[in-house]
């Protein structure tokens, strides 16, 4: 793939607004990004870029499972659902 196409592919990820992403979709972009970041062909510049691209997906896959955690159910004794803590 030329630089151009790669930086195109980068830019649309970044603007695809992750935060209406499902967490599989937010996965294979990072695993897009990983076999990219590993091509020995790669420039610098590119790989820098996936890094950032990376990081901001890491840090919404982290929002969103933390919003999950936060809305686990658990039964209690009664049967009723209360939040789990």
């Amino acid at each position: 793939m030329k630089k151009d196409q790669k930086e195109d592919q980068i830019e649309k990820q970044m603007d695809d607004q992750p935060e209406n992403q499902s967490l599989e979709e937010l996965f294979e972009a990072l695993e897009k990004i990983l076999t990219r970041m590993e091509d020995s062909s790669a420039s610098l510049e590119d790989t820098f870029r996936d890094y950032e691209a990376g990081v901001r997906l890491l840090k919404t896959c982290n929002e969103k499972i933390d919003r999950v955690e936060k809305q686990v159910l658990a039964l209690n004794e009664e049967g009723c659902l209360h939040e789990f803590q």
